[in-house]
């Protein structure tokens, strides 16, 4: 759309009226406003979800895997060759073997449940989400037959426990005794505490070399699983496929999607619902816009009349009255988007004030999961909820500058 000079003019008085028209001012700044409001929200929520997904992916798989073989009855005996069957399969990464058992845990009086994760060194080390999470004490000192684990940093916090403690592991898998089967008990020295950063595995891990672990449950030399890695998350049972027939008969294999899929649809499910419902906001606006620029015509009548008498035709009246209302939402797209990465990028300390100023605790771990509020911006949402706001704002140009259009200057003029 290509304006003249003298449109261009006009479009900029009509946009900052006199003294008399305050009124439309304050209006268009409301429209401008609920267009800030919309965008910025949406930047905000869209990228807030996102950025929780992914946060949780990372942390699922990282100590999860894309999947599991898990043994029938919780053993998996032949381990070695299912770990050289999968390393086989094309489209895995990695293969690791593991021990997740429930148990219970005891320190000064106090007792907690736990999941008690036993690993081989080497894979201990390589585990960025656990060995890269250390906040005091070293993994280093868990080697097999030391007695050291390494425990999530909400666990230490229930027990009381710290680096050097000595926590006991209780085990009902203990020896069978004319009474019944007495439980072992095993104590340990905490070597390392971790924070992942997801509540409900720093309330319960408790991480072990892989032989202490087989020790302490008495397996002899069978684990309980083998999480894999592979190169795409979302082909990861089309990778599969060929090993699940396999080992068909000795193990099961679960996907991530499998293992966490009431979560991850509920997250989709609700980004869907939160994105729809933000969507209004921008649609008010754009009747915000429409509303300014009716009132704006209505104001105007006698001045289009003048310039219509002028020789300004229809087209230049459609041009101009377009050309102020894609303005107000471009002007207020920008801001939204500015207020958006703002408010983001503080995200944070804008919590923590709320909590300070009200007193409540917004953001609960144990509830949400996260310890930190999460963000993730992706480019192509951020696209599309800018040419969302753009083709409102234009549409809601249209009726009012056909109406401005349409206006015929002999009778506007007829009693002048």
């Amino acid at each position: 759309m290509i304006l003249s000079r003298y449109e261009r003019m006009i479009a900029r008085r009509y946009l900052l009226p006199g003294r008399g028209e305050r009124f439309i001012v304050l209006v268009a700044g409301f429209s401008l406003g609920a267009v800030m409001l919309g965008v910025a929200a949406l930047v905000i929520v869209m990228s807030v979800m996102n950025g929780f997904r992914a946060e949780l992916f990372d942390k699922i798989v990282g100590l999860n895997g894309h999947a599991v073989i898990q043994g029938i009855g919780g053993r998996l005996d032949d381990w070695k060759r299912v770990v050289a069957a999968a390393k086989a399969t094309p489209g895995v990464t990695s293969a690791v073997p593991l021990i997740d058992q429930p148990l219970m845990t005891s320190y000064d009086g106090r007792v907690e449940a736990v999941l008690l994760r036993g690993m081989q060194v080497a894979d201990i080390r390589s585990n960025t989400t656990i060995n890269g999470k250390v906040i005091t004490g070293s993994m280093a000192q868990l080697t097999p037959g030391s007695g050291n684990v390494a425990i999530g940093a909400r666990l230490a916090e229930a027990l009381g426990a710290d680096v050097g403690s000595q926590i006991s592991l209780i085990s009902p898998q203990g020896q069978t005794t004319p009474f019944g089967t007495v439980p072992r008990i095993v104590s340990y020295r905490v070597a390392a505490i971790f924070e992942i950063g997801v509540y409900d595995y720093d309330k319960a891990y408790v991480i072990m070399p892989m032989g202490d672990a087989q020790q302490l449950l008495m397996l002899g030399d069978s684990v309980g699983m083998v999480e894999i890695q592979t190169r795409d998350a979302d082909k990861v049972g089309t990778i599969l496929d060929p090993l699940r027939r396999q080992v068909a008969g000795d193990a099961v294999i679960s996907d991530w999607r499998q293992m966490n899929a009431q979560l991850f649809e509920a997250l989709a499910v609700e980004r869907v619902a939160m994105f729809t419902v933000l969507c209004i906001i921008i649609l008010v606006a754009a009747f915000n816009i429409a509303s300014s620029l009716i009132m704006l015509v209505r104001a105007k009548t006698r001045d289009i009349a003048i310039l219509r008498t002028m020789g300004a035709t229809r087209g230049a009246m459609i041009r101009i009255f377009m050309l102020v209302g894609t303005t107000i939402g471009t002007l207020g797209t920008a801001a939204g988007l500015v207020l958006g990465f703002v408010f983001l990028f503080f995200r944070q300390g804008v919590v923590d004030a709320v909590q300070f100023v009200t007193g409540q605790n917004l953001w609960d771990p144990s509830i949400r999961y996260l310890t930190e509020l999460p963000s993730k911006t992706d480019p192509v949402e951020v696209t599309a909820i800018v040419a969302m706001a753009l083709l409102m704002s234009f549409l809601a140009t249209l009726y009012p500058a056909f109406k401005a259009a349409s206006t015929d200057p002999v009778q506007v003029l007829r009693y002048e």
